[in-house]
């Protein structure tokens, strides 16, 4: 059983079959073993790396269609292609996952999205569109189909964005330059990438006595929103709900946090940051420069 004792600034979360140890200015972090707790479910994570590439592989055969739309000057140029945005939201609707997807005015009736999302053992039991400045939004109200509820398990989570996203990719290549993803699996690759360090940004408030709200802007990439969740669950922070948007090329996700049902306190928000911040820098920064 983890355990948890603080010393000034110093918090340690100790477990006997882990002894895994990273020094940080706020002290030391003992990490927990490895479970999964998003939505009061508690599970080993699995297959990280299959969902990494869940569905997804190059678009190469849209490629003349794209450039076609460029040298007819349509609205296919990168410069004009609204910004791709897809929100997986846990917290609107108490029984279904609700996912909302905005392309500007290009998204049609997204027929093969819903039957993508069918294939992943899911319902898609509401549907509606709505107009407003930044284009249309198509809103979905997902739920499993075994069971009826909604989404809980942080990997078919990440599974319905890539899926989404894989679709957008397939249906609209011109999408590929204005999401992240596009630069392994689009036509068309972003031509600046986010720098991680510039875009990651974390703040951590309260949200009443029982659970803190923790808020996080980083360069998206496939299996992000499963590897948050489980960094967070090391260190036996529960993450209860939340939400998480795709906005081109950045994921800014909002989730509901707490420690043993109750707020994060200081020290142990301070811990929590540091060790997202060393987790998301990783990708461009040399481990031992810490």
């Amino acid at each position: 059983m983890a355990m948890a004792s603080a010393s000034g600034s110093a918090l340690c979360f100790t477990d006997a079959s882990s002894s895994r140890a990273i020094r940080r200015d706020c002290g030391t972090l003992c990490f927990a073993p490895r479970r999964i707790t998003f939505g009061f479910v508690d599970k080993s994570l699995m297959n990280l790396e299959r969902l990494r590439l869940s569905g997804l592989k190059p678009r190469a055969s849209n490629a003349t269609a794209v450039e076609n739309g460029k040298q007819d000057g349509s609205a296919a140029d990168s410069d004009k292609v609204p910004t791709p945005v897809v929100i997986i939201d846990q917290d609107s609707d108490p029984d279904a996952t609700v996912v909302e997807i905005t392309f500007g005015d290009r998204l049609g009736a997204l027929i093969d999205t819903m039957n993508a999302l069918k294939n992943l053992g899911l319902n898609v039991v509401k549907a509606n569109v709505y107009l407003d400045s930044s284009g249309k939004h198509n809103k979905f109200a997902i739920t499993k189909a075994d069971s009826g509820r909604k989404v809980q398990d942080p990997e078919l989570l990440e599974a319905i964005r890539l899926t989404v996203i894989n679709n957008m990719l397939e249906f609209h290549p011109e999408s590929s330059s204005q999401l992240a993803m596009g630069a392994a699996f689009g036509v068309l690759p972003p031509t600046e990438l986010v720098d991680v360090d510039i875009a990651t940004h974390i703040s951590i408030e309260d949200d009443g006595a029982d659970r803190s709200l923790l808020y996080i802007e980083t360069a998206d990439r496939p299996g992000l929103l499963v590897e948050l969740v489980k960094i967070i669950s090391d260190i036996s922070v529960a993450v209860e709900s939340g939400e998480f948007d795709t906005e081109g090329l950045l994921a800014k996700v909002k989730f509901h946090v707490s420690y043993r049902n109750k707020a994060l306190i200081k020290p142990l928000q301070q811990v929590l940051a540091n060790s997202l911040r060393y987790f998301l820098r990783r990708p461009s920064t040399d481990e031992s420069s810490f």
